[in-house]
């Protein structure tokens, strides 16, 4: 695998260092991916972001993993980061098919199997990355356990606007205007066009500017709305996986209950058909969970660790006492 850019600008200081790469799905589209290799590490947290995201908005997650003995591994998917975008227009959110991604899956499997990245698996989604993973391991994708964070099983939608959405995605689709951004959505990044105050995503100030500075410093990373076709696209999916049943995985969601963006009923419905699955609800928390201020993304680290370290038990591959291991450490840039 050859090297690619990491920006390391604005990144928590210490190990690990991330290292990126160029990887191409079997399609020949090229990715970027990225892993950070833990010392001693005794699993490996598969991360799949989410829509407009990029692998270096995950570092401070990383370096939390690793502080309790896991590495992680992340991607940038066709259309965003560093990935090939897909269409002329570079700033669209786009995708021919969902399924698509699933073939980016599959490049980011072989290459922590390339890394010899150590096992058990576990999964970390967010947001888009929720459907591409719950697919994921509905198709057996290899990992003892998984966690989603406020997962796109559902965009959220008035009811008035729904069949909207679903006519005008569809027509768009059909009548070769599917590169035409979704309505109410704009070229630019949302960070870039949203004040903190009452933006949708996080509470936490220095979370936000951390976002709106690398998108500023590289705005080969940002990405806009999505397009018509990708809005029909990711209604269709989340449909499709509604009607399937959940896989017999350890599961933990994680939602704010200031969510705006993704349908935290689906969520609730989903969960409570996933046996043993539980899902925790964070107060006065948004869409970005994990970068909301530094009370709740330890809580969160935390839990994560010790449901990683508990499925990982189960594996029988063995693990050390929690009392042996060090817990999550909040790692803020």
């Amino acid at each position: 695998m050859k090297k690619a850019p990491f920006f390391a600008e604005g990144m928590a200081d210490g190990p690990p260092q991330a290292q990126s790469f160029w990887i191409d799905a079997d399609d020949g589209v090229r990715l970027r991916m990225c892993c950070w290799m833990a010392d001693g590490a005794e699993g490996t947290v598969f991360i799949f972001p989410g829509r407009t995201e990029y692998v270096e908005k995950y570092d401070h997650v990383a370096r939390a993993f690793a502080a309790c003995g896991l590495s992680s591994i992340a991607v940038d998917w066709r259309g965003q980061g560093l990935a090939d975008r897909l269409i002329d227009d570079e700033r669209s959110g786009h995708v021919h098919h969902f399924t698509d991604y699933q073939r980016d899956v599959a490049a980011l499997v072989g290459a922590a199997g390339d890394l010899n990245l150590p096992r058990p698996y576990h999964l970390l989604a967010h947001s888009m990355g929720g459907a591409i993973g719950l697919r994921a391991v509905m198709e057996e994708l290899p990992v003892a356990s998984c966690v989603f964070s406020a997962p796109m099983w559902g965009i959220q939608l008035s009811g008035a606007l729904r069949p909207v959405a679903w006519s005008l995605s569809w027509g768009g689709r059909h009548f070769g205007m599917g590169q035409a951004y979704a309505p109410g959505t704009v070229p630019e990044s949302y960070v870039l066009t949203a004040e903190f105050e009452g933006n949708k995503l996080t509470g936490d100030a220095e979370m936000y500017q951390l976002m709106v500075d690398q998108t500023r410093a590289h705005p080969e990373l940002g990405l806009g709305g999505p397009s018509l076709r990708w809005l029909y696209e990711a209604l269709r999916e989340s449909r499709v996986l509604s009607r399937r049943p959940s896989p017999p995985l350890p599961c933990m969601a994680l939602a704010g209950d200031g969510e705006e963006i993704v349908d935290v009923d689906r969520i609730r419905d989903r969960v409570a058909r996933w046996p043993g699955a539980r899902l925790e609800m964070f107060e006065n928390a948004r869409h970005e969970v994990m970068m909301e201020r530094p009370d709740v993304r330890l809580r969160i680290f935390e839990m994560m660790s010790a449901f990683y370290r508990g499925a990982a038990a189960l594996t029988d591959r063995g693990s050390q006492p929690d009392a042996e291991r060090p817990a999550l450490q909040s790692e803020a840039p």
